[in-house]
């Protein structure tokens, strides 16, 4: 009875280190994997080429015949996801709007460029609740400077906030600018304000400033 416990003992013991052996990784072997579709995208990838079809069949839930790891477009010319543009070509946005070029120092010339928006109700809400995202928390609602971060909040019994030199738009040095200063600032940034142009589409950057200028004049 020892011996056979003993033997069974023995024997989970080689099985187990089967296992873990089977799960070590090396070369092109990336050893065993606890749900591989977690490691592995499904999606395309532009610079990760799988050709053959079944690679990863044994991992697909989908039963749709393909393996999970092929990620290839066999549409395309060698099977690329991702085709490079043309020589000397330049990326509009879906306005047909070229890059954003003039830069941070450049904010007088910045300031004659003419906003490529009309000034409709309709743009003029969307520039509203855009300020309420981006703007509303440093500039205040009315654009006084009086917002949370400018005047400071409570919160848990611990005060927060209270940074000076936010800028009051309503303010004689604010209230003549123009809509392409107040872009130029969004994208760039100016003294406290950091730049905004990464978080913020050019189009809705020129609705913010559509809808500062319409907020001053109240």
């Amino acid at each position: 009875m020892r011996n056979m416990q003993l033997l069974k003992t023995v024997l989970i013991a080689i099985a187990g280190a089967a296992l873990m052996a089977g799960c070590k990784a090396g070369g092109d072997n990336p050893g065993r994997e606890y749900a591989p579709n977690m490691y592995h995208s499904v999606a395309y990838e532009p610079l990760t080429q799988i050709t053959d079809e079944s690679a990863g069949t044994w991992v697909n839930a989908l039963n749709n015949g393909r393996g999970e790891y092929f990620n290839s477009n066999k549409y395309n010319p060698n099977r690329m996801n991702m085709r490079a543009p043309a020589p000397y070509t330049v990326k509009r946005n879906k306005n047909g709007w070229l890059p954003y070029r003039i830069g941070k120092d450049s904010l007088e010339y910045a300031a004659t460029i003419k906003s490529p928006l009309d000034s409709t109700a309709a743009i003029i809400a969307e520039g509203k609740a855009l300020y309420t995202i981006y703007c509303n928390h440093c500039h205040g609602a009315k654009g006084e400077g009086d917002g949370k971060v400018a005047t400071g909040v409570t919160v848990d019994g611990v005060d927060k906030g209270l940074v000076g030199g936010v800028a009051n738009l309503k303010g004689d040095a604010y209230v003549n600018i123009t809509e392409g200063h107040i872009f130029h600032v969004i994208t760039w940034g100016r003294n406290l304000m950091q730049p905004h142009g990464s978080q913020i589409e050019p189009e809705d950057r020129w609705k913010i400033a559509k809808y500062v200028k319409t907020l001053q004049k109240k």
